[in-house]
């Protein structure tokens, strides 16, 4: 009887970690549409009902939250200054249905190749890329950098705090205590920026209590959407390294369970539906993978919360206003735990692999990937440049497809 609610859990524990994960994905949730001229309430209901879309697809199997793509920032500011914005949703709904089109070829050919394409001295050091590439964000956030209105002070001091409350709920913390660590160093960092007077409320006075977000309606140019096309297969290579990151946390294969192809499929359909709205592409969130890894919340209900109460927010506009005063540091001193959290995952991927990491064949993998990866190396120009983890995934694949095998006892 007990277990239709998931080892037992409460609701109000899976309702404030849920709350938790939102938490955690709100402030690059709402940057992309902010970076990109889009309605962030939008992006708060496209997030919402992607992640609920994914779940649906994958039967509540994954531990992920979908939310507003990075990758994706580019494209759109070019296509929108070219095509107009509701052409740019058409363009997007095309890159989704790329998505769904490599779904359906893993769903064919098998996940085997997987395994050859993608072994750990690729899979390893690409999630490692995918946290420490984002650390300069995290500091820039921690420093006060991103914050027109908090100096370097006062924001190591927000950072910091809120750093060291989430530390010690999440090392000496117990039962419910340990599964907020976030939420715990968010609201200690948001009381002292009250109390410091650096909490700007104009966004809350301006906001309707409640207001239905500015939808924009997708239409179709062929110009816009062969621009945008061929953006998509760099995040689907991103989503292959997302989906081993989660499982290395949760020690499953989710390559196998729900299978590559539903993964892609959820993925795709949710950017998509997106773009149907208005919102911008979504992706599994890094971020809410480091949450996972810090507070063992493995339970996929936790991310399906976390998207209806995205949902609610949309349309509740005075609470969607309040959670955008929270200040940058206190979300940049807990996102630098977050990204090393994810970097210590792909450690460990190469840890359990047992392989010599000084073999020349191995040395040179791990190497160009994390240095292209972190470094910021980057190949072509304008809007189709490859940079950051899709190149890094991509460097170490040809490499490990082009490198030959050393053998046994060399």
């Amino acid at each position: 009887m007990r277990e239709a609610t998931s080892q037992a859990e409460s609701w109000p524990k899976v309702v404030l970690t849920g709350a938790q994960m939102l938490f955690v994905a709100f402030g690059a949730l709402v940057l992309v549409p902010l970076l990109t001229g889009l309605d962030p309430s939008v992006a708060l209901f496209t997030a919402g009902a992607g992640t609920l879309i994914f779940h649906a697809v994958t039967k509540q199997t994954v531990p992920v939250f979908l939310a507003s793509s990075f990758a994706f920032i580019a494209p759109i500011q070019g296509s929108a200054a070219s095509f107009g914005v509701s052409a740019t949703m058409g363009g997007l709904m095309a890159a989704g249905l790329v998505y769904v089109a490599i779904s359906q070829a893993v769903r064919l050919k098998g996940t085997a190749w997987l395994h050859r394409l993608l072994p750990a001295v690729v899979v390893g050091p690409v999630i490692m890329v995918i946290g420490l590439a984002l650390a300069p964000v995290a500091v820039s956030m921690a420093t006060g950098e991103t914050s027109d209105n908090i100096g370097y002070g006062s924001a190591i001091f927000l950072s910091m705090s809120s750093l060291l409350v989430t530390l010690v709920l999440a090392v000496f913390g117990r039962g419910l205590i340990r599964l907020i660590p976030i939420m715990g160093g968010i609201v200690t960092g948001y009381v002292l920026a009250l109390v410091m007077g650096v909490v700007d409320f104009t966004p809350v006075r301006e906001a309707a209590w409640l207001s239905v977000p500015s939808f924009t309606a997708p239409s179709f140019h062929w110009a816009a959407i062969l621009f945008m096309i061929p953006v998509a297969i760099a995040p689907a290579v991103e989503h292959i390294g997302d989906m081993v990151a989660i499982g290395s946390v949760t020690r499953k294969n989710y390559l196998e369970k729900p299978g590559l192809h539903r993964t892609l499929l959820g993925d795709g359909l949710a950017t998509s539906v997106a773009a149907l709205f208005g919102g911008p592409p979504n992706t599994t969130y890094s971020e809410v993978t480091g949450a996972v890894t810090l507070t063992r919340a493995f339970n996929p209900k936790y991310m399906v919360v976390a998207a209806i109460i995205a949902i609610v927010l949309a349309f509740v506009s005075k609470l969607g206003a309040l959670l955008q005063t929270i200040p940058g540091p206190v979300m940049g001193g807990i996102m630098t735990l977050l990204f090393g959290s994810i970097a210590v995952v792909g450690m460990n991927t190469l840890v359990r692999a047992g392989q010599s990491l000084t073999a020349p064949r191995n040395l040179v993998v791990v190497s160009l990937i994390l240095v292209f990866g972190i470094g910021g190396m980057q190949f072509g120009g304008g809007q189709f440049t490859l940079q950051g983890v899709s190149l890094a995934a991509l460097v170490g694949i040809v490499l490990n497809w082009l490198l030959p095998q050393e053998k046994e006892g060399e």
